[in-house]
Formats: C-alpha cells, structure tokens, sequence
C-alpha cells in the first residue's frame, strides 16, 4: 500500500457505496480498489495517464473505469453520498477562518508604463462579448484585434480563422 492509498478503514466505508456490476463473466483481474488507488494517484499528482505506476493496475483499465463513472454521474454521487455519511455522524467542521495576509508585489512586478496616457490599446485588445438579441443572427464577437494574433478572450482563436 502506497502512501496515497486508501486505508482499511476508509475502503470500508467506500466499498459499499460503488456501483455493483451486472455483466456475468469473468471476474475481474485488477480488484476495484487497486483501480480506484489508480485513479486517485492521477487525480493527486496530476501526471497523465500512462505516468500511472504499473502497480495499480493497467492504465487503460483505470482510465476506462474513470470515464466510465464519469459519464455515468458516479463520480459525483460518491463524494455527495460521503458527506451525507460524515453529516449524519456530525464529523463536518463547518468553522469559518478568516485570513488577514496581505500579498504584495514587487514593485518592479507591476508592469505599468511611466505614461500609460500614450498606450493606445491594452495588451490583450478590446473585446466585447456577443449580443444574443436576435437567435438567428450568428454569433461573432466585435473586436479590435491586439497587437499579438489570438490574444482577445475567448473568441481569439476564431477570430484569426475568419
């Protein structure tokens, strides 16, 4: 069992709340929990899918069962199913912390020009979003078009295409 890995205790409790399968057949080759230890390794750490270690079973098996609870609404229902359980046995915290840091940068950091009057456009150009007033009118976004190409917001990319 590896550091990230789910404890005795904790598959305990989550076992029950997995789907149970349907299809007749073989049974399955890689136990639910090593999958699931998989997938949790990826989400953690953030690598791609083949970065998962070989220990937790193939990737292609882990990612499939991902999708497939993904598609399937699963992935969201078991963390909502959890913290209806720990909200029953009042293991929720609902305490308010209040942080009064203050962050500062550098004052070179700021990035402002001496006579920012004289900038003509922002950096990133002037957009404005579409009006949806008419449905039959197609979409497009007004734009002046920044100094760089695909740089005005979400629509950058469509806009250097057309």
């Amino acid at each position: 069992m590896g550091r990230g890995d789910l404890t005795h205790e904790q598959w305990a409790v989550l076992e029950p709340l997995l789907p149970k399968g349907t299809e007749a057949g073989r049974p399955p080759v890689w136990p639910r929990r090593q999958l699931i230890d998989g997938i949790r390794f990826r989400v953690r750490t953030g690598v791609p899918w083949p970065g998962v270690p070989v220990g937790y079973g193939p990737r292609g098996r882990a990612y499939d069962l991902f999708r497939r609870w993904q598609r399937d609404g699963i992935r969201h229902r078991i963390p909502t199913r959890l913290q209806t359980l720990a909200d029953a046995r009042d293991a929720i915290v609902r305490d308010l912390s209040v942080d009064s840091t203050v962050c500062r940068a550098h004052q070179h950091a700021a990035g402002a020009r001496k006579q920012g009057h004289l900038q003509k456009q922002p950096p990133g150009g002037i957009c404005t979003e579409p009006r949806l007033t008419d449905p039959t009118e197609e979409r497009r976004s007004e734009c002046i078009r920044p100094a760089l190409p695909g740089l005005c917001g979400r629509f950058g990319g469509l806009l250097d295409a057309g």
